[in-house]
């Protein structure tokens, strides 16, 4: 699969993360968030590497990262960061 360099970078950054959220790291949060980044986010998504999903804690929007198991293939066998998965 062939990624931008800004989508390679994010994903690279969410993966060496993901462990310290056990599994499902938190965009915004230790990695930040730009506009190019939002970008990449949309990208990795479109390619079936994650999936997304939002909630509102203590008025502030979290958005919760979720590696799909080509996304933590693809992970492994590109970066060698196995993501713990739960559930």
């Amino acid at each position: 699969m062939k990624l931008t360099e800004a989508s390679t970078e994010l994903l690279r950054l969410l993966s060496e993360d993901a462990n310290n959220w056990g599994g499902t790291p938190a965009y915004g949060q230790n990695v930040h968030s730009n506009h190019e980044r939002n970008g990449s986010l949309t990208d990795l998504k479109k390619k079936g590497l994650l999936a997304t999903d939002d909630e509102i804690i203590n008025g502030e929007r979290i958005v919760w990262v979720h590696f799909t198991a080509t996304g933590r293939k693809f992970i492994k066998d590109t970066f060698s960061v196995e993501i713990e998965h739960y559930g």
